[in-house]
């Protein structure tokens, strides 16, 4: 039996993604569990590629190997494919599907992938793939910035997510404040129930 649990973190800057690393990580040393994790930045400013690698159980190192992710959350879905090395048979994906246009793009430089095909793509590897637009959740919470939350909520329902529901929103109780809050809490609850209605 595997006495780890691998998750890569992909996106970009902007999102959310070091803090919901960090509620990930939190919870898991809640639950008495070890944790080392990983922090990849592209350019420091919004936009720029972060990924981040963690692993949980017995181990000592944050990166996770090719092949050896169990789970896979994409901010962003072109990030989802840059990260797809890490796919092996057992691999979950859970991807928002609003794009973030990098400015070589705006500028007529390059061109971004179709999304559709990405995901084609992505389940030609993987047949465990939830998808969902997850900023249209975060608006609906109240703020853009909650997209993190809504990926969270997302995540935990998934059969193979090793920390409890319980211990994540408590977690989040001790990130956020306020308003602050109640909008993550909300953007979480989407994230679970849209999850669920996509076989998360």
């Amino acid at each position: 039996m595997r006495d780890a649990f691998n998750i890569v973190i992909s996106g970009v800057g902007g999102q959310g993604i070091l803090k919901l690393s960090k509620i990930i990580g939190e919870s898991a040393l809640f639950e008495g569990k070890n944790v080392v994790m990983s922090e990849v930045h592209g350019m420091a400013q919004r936009g720029g590629v972060v990924i981040s690698e963690m692993r949980i159980g017995d181990v000592n190192s944050p990166l996770v190997e090719e092949g050896d992710a169990d789970l896979i959350i994409a901010l962003e879905p072109s990030e989802a494919f840059r990260v797809i090395g890490k796919t092996g048979g057992k691999t979950w994906f859970v991807i928002n599907t609003e794009k973030v246009v990098p400015f070589t793009v705006s500028l007529g430089i390059s061109s971004y992938p179709d999304v559709d095909k990405l995901i084609e793509n992505i389940k030609r590897v993987s047949k465990n793939v939830v998808v969902f637009n997850g900023v249209e959740l975060s608006k609906k919470a109240g703020s853009l910035i909650s997209l993190n939350m809504v990926m969270l909520g997302a995540v935990s329902t998934l059969p193979i997510f090793p920390l409890k529901e319980d211990t994540l929103v408590k977690v989040m109780e001790e990130s956020f404040k306020g308003d602050a809050l109640k909008v993550n809490k909300l953007a979480f609850n989407f994230g679970k129930e849209e999850a669920k209605q996509r076989g998360g």
